[in-house]
């Protein structure tokens, strides 16, 4: 009777997960909503050449206060984070089909585009603390599940504006917001709050302090930070990257959107691997091994641009797409694991939001610089971030995973 109770409640455990990772992945297609409908944007709003860099860093910005006004007072912490992720779903969903208004100008867009950030600190971060919160043991795994649906979510707008011959971008824009309510909803009603949280009652204004003395968390929010720095640049400029390429070589310029998806999308593959493999070597040592290939696709990146053979040159990113986010969630994993359940939330959305402001950083850095360097030499600065990331895990401690 008792082995049947445990395999009902292993059922139902792997249930949840599977809803909460496909909620994910509805929520956080609002992230690159704009940056798969740019072109059109560009022509409908008559925006600047230079609107990417801007309408991404705004939606890093808004994510940033949206953290720290979440790490600060606990919220997911002191709160039913399923009501908090349903509530943030909705909201994020209405501001980002505010897109479509013809009224709209480069303010409002960005107003539109730091709202949605805003609200993407109550999906992202406090999704993987109702995973955690269902998670013993595994939870790198089952981050890498939860990270993969955030990636494929991330890409999702790619897939549907490489349609675009077939559906307008104002239906990209509403598709995404219809996805990201219907997450909402999925958590709302099939995800109770789980059976390994522990309520915090009151504000968390020492976590960062906790963070930064705590060896073992040091360690992981450092390579976490080395790691951020590279990520989303890589992403947002994916679609310059293919363009700059294609031009540079007289060729045939092919759907850059579906690639653009492939290379994003990829990575999600590369998540469950490494949360898989985890289970073997450690979170460290993947993580560590992901930071070294992806800082040597940095450093490397402006001999690819010089080959004429378009597969190559493809299949190196889509590598690179793999390797720049397969050890994320292994380094969420390593701050949920150090980090007292009481405090997961808080701690999660703490290093969150500092990663988050170092790709601000990151992109604009590579903006103002893009004016002043051969494009086929930009990228070399994303290996800043591994390297510093790649000594912090080399550093000689005990073992944190």
């Amino acid at each position: 009777m008792q082995f049947y109770l445990v395999r009902s409640f292993m059922k139902n455990i792997r249930f949840t997960i599977f809803i909460i990772v496909f909620a994910q992945f509805c929520c956080t297609s609002l992230w690159f909503a704009t940056n798969a409908v740019l072109g059109e944007l560009l022509l409908n709003f008559q925006l600047n050449n230079n609107a990417l860099e801007h309408l991404t860093s705004a939606v890093q910005f808004g994510f940033i206060i949206g953290t720290l006004l979440f790490a600060v007072f606990s919220i997911a912490d002191r709160f039913s984070p399923s009501k908090v992720f349903f509530v943030c779903a909705l909201l994020g969903a209405g501001i980002n089909a505010a897109t479509i208004l013809e009224t709209n100008n480069f303010l409002s867009l960005l107003i539109i585009r730091f709202s949605s950030g805003f609200f993407l600190a109550g999906i992202y971060p406090v999704g993987m603390k109702i995973a955690s919160d269902y998670s013993d043991k595994g939870l790198g795994k089952a981050l890498g599940f939860l990270v993969g649906a955030l990636v494929l979510g991330t890409a999702f707008p790619h897939l549907l504006n490489g349609f675009a011959n077939k559906i307008s971008w104002k239906t990209v824009i509403l598709a995404t917001s219809a996805i990201a309510i219907l997450g909402g909803f999925l958590i709302l009603l099939f995800v109770p709050n789980g059976p390994y949280r522990k309520r915090n009652y009151k504000p968390a204004f020492k976590t960062a302090k906790l963070i930064f003395k705590d060896p073992k968390l040091r360690i992981a929010a450092l390579g976490y930070f080395g790691h951020m720095w590279e990520l989303y640049s890589f992403w947002a400029f994916i679609p310059i990257i293919l363009t700059t390429y294609f031009s540079f070589h007289n060729s045939t310029t092919p759907n850059i959107s579906l690639l653009s998806f492939t290379i994003i999308g990829i990575g999600s593959i590369a998540c469950v691997i490494a949360g898989l493999l985890c289970n073997i070597y450690g979170e460290k040592k993947i993580a560590r091994t992901a930071l070294l290939l992806s800082g040597f696709c940095c450093l490397i990146s402006p001999v690819l641009f010089y080959t004429d053979s378009n597969v190559i040159f493809i299949t190196f990113l889509i590598f690179w797409g793999m390797v720049v986010v397969a050890d994320s969630p292994l380094f969420s994993s390593l701050v949920a694991k150090n980090t007292p359940a009481e405090y997961r939330a808080t701690s999660l959305t703490l290093v969150n939001s500092i990663g988050f402001a170092i790709t601000i950083v990151s992109i604009q850095s590579i903006s103002i610089i893009s004016n002043y360097i051969d494009p086929k030499f930009l990228y070399l600065i994303l290996g800043i971030g591994p390297i510093i990331g790649v000594i912090a895990l080399f550093q000689n401690t005990k073992p944190i995973s």
